[in-house]
């Protein structure tokens, strides 16, 4: 186990080439993590992970960005108005939440339990347990309990299917477009 720690640590030395999952390396840099969570490989937690929490039953798709400072601050330090300045703030999300592609979360967020993020979301402001939301800014657009009456009569029962039965059944669904 040495060695082959030994050459993870040699091709990130040499090459910028990490072989840890993401949730390991989230965790290896500070992150605090639930249990049964998916990340994706494209997330980026930042400068700072150590400054987020995320709960339990979680899924962050691709290209999710977690921002934990201002980087703007960098303005006020050029004009000398904050000498070495820097601000922070925490993101936390709670349980069984799934943020989708390329939503960013910035500083001083926090996401309840029960929670839809729709894709390309900018979340600048808490947003409530049981609810869905998505924009730029992100702002609640239903409850949890409306998106699953709008949908309810809509879904697919694939999640027991290969791949293949799944390609199959969705071919013949979509064939002549009738759906």
């Amino acid at each position: 186990m040495r060695i082959i720690n030994k050459v993870k640590q040699m091709l990130y030395y040499f090459f910028n080439i990490e072989l840890y999952t993401p949730i390991t390396r989230f965790k290896r840099r500070g992150g605090v993590i639930g249990k049964n969570c998916e990340i994706f490989p494209n997330v980026e937690f930042g400068s700072e992970p150590y400054l987020i929490t995320i709960g339990n039953n979680v899924r962050i798709t691709n290209g999710v960005r977690f921002v934990t400072h201002d980087g703007g601050m960098c303005v006020l330090r050029n004009m000398e108005m904050l000498k070495n300045a820097d601000l922070f703030g925490r993101i936390k999300i709670g349980n069984n939440v799934f943020i989708g592609w390329n939503t960013i979360i910035l500083p001083n967020v926090k996401i309840g339990n029960n929670c839809i993020i729709g894709c390309g979301s900018v979340v600048t402001r808490d947003i409530p347990s049981n609810s869905v939301a998505a924009g730029c800014p992100a702002r609640v657009i239903e409850s949890i309990d409306e998106y699953y009456k709008k949908n309810k009569n809509k879904c697919d029962f694939t999640k027991d299917k290969s791949w293949k039965e799944k390609r199959d059944y969705l071919e013949r669904k979509y064939r002549n477009g009738d759906n």
